[in-house]
């Protein structure tokens, strides 16, 4: 092996120092491209210790100074690498492309700095009735009136010899977010009527509706719907056993609250009144029937289809002049299915007293 690479000598130490260096050159360079610099292809290197031909200096002096060609290489990594920012190069190129998909979805963008325009609320938001708890309302009216002196007969809905007290009677409707019913749909107002004495206004149909204004007012609704009802009381509503009660057992089982409403009997009148005017007249609508058999006009009614929009409104910050409206229907509702109860019996006892009674015809 000649001189010049032995261990020894100084020469075959310095050239083995410069190829190290040159290798840490090719590694930086590598960095530096990764790194997205674009003088990676010809960087500025640190300047390289001169290598004698004739080694003069002692072994000792060249080793002190490969840790200050080291420490500069080290210094060079932390300036260009280490703390150069990243996504300096990218942040155009992105933000391009957030505008121009927010051009393509026809995303209207804000101003840089510009706060949200405040959400306005409607003035008209009175509500009717008295808040009894928070966010639940209660309406109340009072229709004087004879109260049936006798209990009333349900032979119009297929019971024979069975009657009831007319004070047990209990009519309701009640109006909701849905007509799809399940665990979504829930019923934010509650109208019930009852023959009542009044101690200060006499006999009358007594008219009590409960109305959340919000959500969590629903819990209180169910008690206080709850609160209303006796071991005694029957229900009568028209389409309630099918939608009505069990849309109310449903929220009475979310609530975690016991059901009130299986236990009770209920009078469907909408059974009774197909059987009766089927083909007579284009449907069996309660406002059909109102209109034909009642000779009740509404003026201005808000349609029951529109009452979810109308809740929602005002949950949304909205006016509550359609909700009132709601408040309003709903109190015809129950009124009417007073009054098309005293109609059935009243028709069916006619039926009955006429020589025609026996005549398929006659008792559709």
């Amino acid at each position: 092996m000649p001189a010049c690479e032995g261990r020894g000598d100084p020469a075959a130490r310095c050239r083995g120092a410069a190829g190290a260096v040159s290798l840490s050159l090719d590694k930086l360079r590598l960095l530096r491209r990764q790194a997205g610099d674009a003088k990676a292809v010809a960087p500025a290197a640190p300047a390289l210790p001169v290598v004698e031909a004739a080694p003069q200096l002692p072994v000792a002096a060249n080793d002190a100074k490969q840790p200050d060609t080291a420490r500069s290489v080290f210094a060079w990594v932390e300036k260009e690498i280490r703390h150069k920012p990243t996504g300096v190069a990218s942040a155009p190129r992105q933000a391009a492309d957030a505008m121009g998909l927010r051009r393509l979805l026809g995303v209207r963008g804000r101003g840089v700095g510009s706060a949200p325009a405040p959400r306005t609320r409607a003035l008209d938001r009175n509500l009717p009735g008295t808040e009894i708890e928070p966010g639940l309302h209660l309406i109340e009216s009072f229709l004087p009136q004879e109260i049936p002196p006798a209990p009333l007969s349900l032979a119009f809905a297929k019971r024979e010899q069975q009657h009831v007290a007319p004070c047990d009677l209990l009519f309701f409707d009640t109006e909701t977010t849905g007509l799809a019913g399940g665990t979504g749909t829930r019923a934010f107002m509650i109208g019930a009527a009852d023959w009542h004495l009044d101690p200060r206004r006499g006999p009358g149909l007594r008219i009590r509706q409960l109305m959340i204004s919000t959500m969590a007012a629903e819990t209180a609704m169910l008690r206080t719907f709850t609160s209303w009802l006796s071991p005694t009381t029957v229900f009568s509503s028209y389409n309630g056993r099918s939608y009505d009660a069990p849309l109310l057992k449903t929220r009475y089982r979310l609530a975690r609250q016991r059901d009130p409403i299986t236990a009770l009997d209920h009078v469907d009148l909408l059974y009774p009144t197909r059987r009766r005017y089927r083909g007579v007249w284009e449907n069996c609508r309660l406002a059909t029937i109102e209109r034909q058999l009642l000779k009740i006009v509404r003026e201005d009614d808000l349609p029951g289809s529109e009452a979810p929009s109308a809740w929602l409104r005002y949950l949304r910050g909205g006016d509550a002049v359609n909700l009132r409206r709601v408040a309003e229907h709903n109190h015809q509702d129950v009124v009417t299915l007073a009054q098309l109860f005293i109609r059935l019996v009243e028709q069916e006892a006619l039926a009955d007293m006429s020589p025609l009674a026996d005549c398929p015809s006659w008792r559709r």
